[in-house]
């Protein structure tokens, strides 16, 4: 919850960060910087639905394991 609080900006507190962004890169390298946090973030999700799906497959296949264990002691 404290996170949420953190990156909850209003109207003006947005316009005031934007404003400082322009003033620190200019308006010539923000579309950089953009494109450049887009990867990064599409990066981000590609690498975490890699280990969800990574996760998904072992815990498969130790229920699997399990199955076949119970079954093999009958």
């Amino acid at each position: 919850m404290e996170i949420l609080l953190l990156f909850n900006f209003l109207g003006p507190e947005m316009i005031v960060v934007f404003f400082a962004i322009l003033l620190l890169f200019g308006g010539k390298k923000i579309p950089e910087l953009m494109r450049g946090l887009g990867k990064g973030i599409k990066e981000f999700n590609d690498a975490r639905s890699s280990i969800e799906t990574e996760l998904k497959e072992g815990i498969r296949d130790a229920e699997r394991k399990k199955i076949e264990e119970k079954k093999a002691e009958e």
